[in-house]
């Protein structure tokens, strides 16, 4: 059973324990500091968090005992930019991501690069592949001024097979750990462009992609203006209409063993980023997207402001239990797969990512 997580906010790394079906704050870190992402305990035991320290830059933190003490590792690193390069600048904004396979730590960050660690972090190198794609510099910044890959999706039985989400850069895949990468974001639509772009798959804006663990060929992408399911490891994919309340929104969840099921945050809209009638709820499809049922139980109804940003939901290896942290500092639970909810705070910092142990 799932009986710890951790919190990444504006202001430390919290780290919860589960008890009695309660769960409560057992220890922080890096207090008062941003963590922008984190790595859970891998096999070997190796935690990692990523900091956002404005001036002081990007720092990588590592724990081997559990996240009770933590010392400075490496730090992604871009190359020397050529002076006739196009694009954003090649300097490191933040870590965006972080995901382990087999013993490879990944790391996506702004401006678009994907970086890859052999020793737990202690140093980075550059995916050179997927940064020197032609189709790079046509990338755009969401809601940064500069593009980032925010979804790793490893393959959980091929290894060196992964798929990256990038805002806005749509959806890129490998089968040969990196050497080579597809763009696999066709059928994908990008209302925000002029129509003779919109269906360009090199300009979509997927706010996160997930993958389901037991059917792994299963993928769902909550959109900047909808949402999406492949089927086929993302080869292909299929708009998700009639959603109830919005279609828009950033997190997505979907259950580990059922890829028929997830759960999606919806806002009013990109303009108004709150949530519809101020009233907190999730929106969870059973059948793949043919039908929604709409959870509110335990979640503020009303004067609700709160943004539940990319990595802010997140379900466990059971499929049950639920995590769910907002832009407002909000943290809550759900041990029913999101039927009903606790309040687990009102009173964090921003949340920036929810993480299972």
């Amino acid at each position: 059973m799932t009986d710890r997580a951790w919190v990444a906010t504006r202001k430390g790394l919290f780290e919860l324990r589960r008890q009695a079906s309660q769960w409560s704050i057992a220890n922080v870190s890096f207090l008062g500091e941003p963590v922008s992402m984190l790595l859970p305990p891998m096999a070997s035991g190796r935690m990692l968090a990523a900091l956002n320290l404005g001036h002081f830059g990007v720092k990588v933190h590592a724990s081997d005992d559990d996240g009770k003490t933590w010392v400075e590792v490496g730090t992604p690193a871009y190359p020397a930019q050529p002076a006739d390069a196009q694009g954003p600048a090649w300097k490191l904004v933040q870590i965006w991501s972080l995901e382990a396979q087999g013993g490879v730590v990944w790391a996506g960050t702004l401006p678009g690069g994907l970086f890859r660690s052999d020793d737990g972090g202690a140093s980075w190198q550059l995916n050179e592949s997927l940064w020197h794609q032609p189709g790079r510099t046509a990338w755009f910044g969401g809601g940064y001024d500069v593009p980032g890959i925010h979804s790793i999706c490893p393959h959980p039985s091929r290894a060196g097979d992964m798929l990256v989400g990038i805002s806005c850069g749509g959806v890129w895949g490998t089968r040969d750990d990196g050497a080579s990468w597809v763009l696999q974001a066709k059928g994908m639509h990008a209302a925000y462009m002029p129509p003779e772009q919109a269906d360009d798959p090199n300009i979509q804006d997927p706010h996160r992609v997930v993958r389901c663990a037991g059917a792994p060929d299963t993928l769902w992408t909550q959109h900047h203006n909808g949402i999406w399911r492949s089927s086929d490891d993302a080869a292909s994919w299929q708009e998700v209409t009639d959603v109830p309340l919005s279609s828009f929104g950033f997190a997505v969840a979907v259950h580990p063993s059922e890829p028929q099921t997830a759960w999606f945050v919806p806002g009013v809209a990109d303009q108004q980023r709150v949530p519809v009638d101020g009233a907190l709820a999730l929106n969870r499809t059973r059948d793949g997207g043919r039908s929604f049922e709409t959870l509110r139980s335990g979640l503020p109804q009303s004067g609700c402001y709160d943004l539940v940003y990319r990595h802010g939901l997140v379900v466990s290896d059971d499929g049950r239990q639920l995590l769910m942290g907002s832009t407002t500092g909000g943290l809550w639970a759900s041990s029913d797969g999101g039927d009903s909810w606790s309040t687990v705070s009102n009173l964090l910092p921003p949340i920036y990512a929810v993480r299972f142990g």
